[in-house]
């Protein structure tokens, strides 16, 4: 996000890399934000070298070795939807910003990881094996079955509650049962 937020900026005559190094303490907090100014004046030459001193500070390997197996081995659960599962898949990468996957990798081990059900549902919406369309074809698919799937449920889930009587703003939190459209 904050590259994003950088990319916004553009100055005449001024980089990119010197953008972004004049604006990271504004993005740091706390602990954070102290040890990066414990570096002097124009100490950290590269956005490169900020990169890496900031993700050996704060990611450490192990944790980083523990979050990449997370993602390798990720699977869909019983009851979790397409919507939720790439969610969870997302926010898996998220916490691991040096995963080192690539999108066709990642868009692999998260089409490993879906139950055979979801599988067959996104091949028969590709028209054959989704993992035969481009990168950019299988995952505007996905998010587009997704979307579609979180509306399905989100609909679903307030028709229960209109029928079971639940209270105002508890709706998003059902448990979907075994007579539910994803049993």
């Amino acid at each position: 996000m904050f590259i994003e937020i950088c990319n916004t900026i553009k100055i005449a005559g001024v980089p990119d890399e010197a953008i972004r190094l004049s604006l990271f303490s504004f993005s740091l907090a706390g602990e954070a934000k102290r040890w990066f100014h414990l570096f002097k004046g124009n100490s950290l030459k590269s956005w490169e070298e900020v990169v890496e001193k900031f993700l050996k500070k704060y990611f450490l390997e192990s944790k980083t070795a523990e979050r990449k197996d997370a993602i390798s081995s990720f699977h869909q659960f019983p009851d979790e939807s397409l919507s939720e599962a790439l969610e969870r898949f997302r926010g898996l990468l998220r916490k691991t910003p040096t995963h080192g996957f690539s999108k066709p990798i990642q868009l692999n081990l998260f089409i490993d990881g879906l139950r055979p059900q979801t599988k067959q549902l996104l091949d028969a919406s590709a028209g054959g094996k989704i993992k035969l369309k481009t990168p950019k074809e299988a995952t505007e698919l996905i998010e587009n079955m997704s979307a579609s799937d979180h509306a399905i449920l989100r609909d679903w889930q307030e028709g229960s509650c209109l029928r079971l009587g639940c209270p105002l703003g508890t709706s998003t939190t059902l448990h979907r049962s075994n007579s539910g459209p994803y049993a």
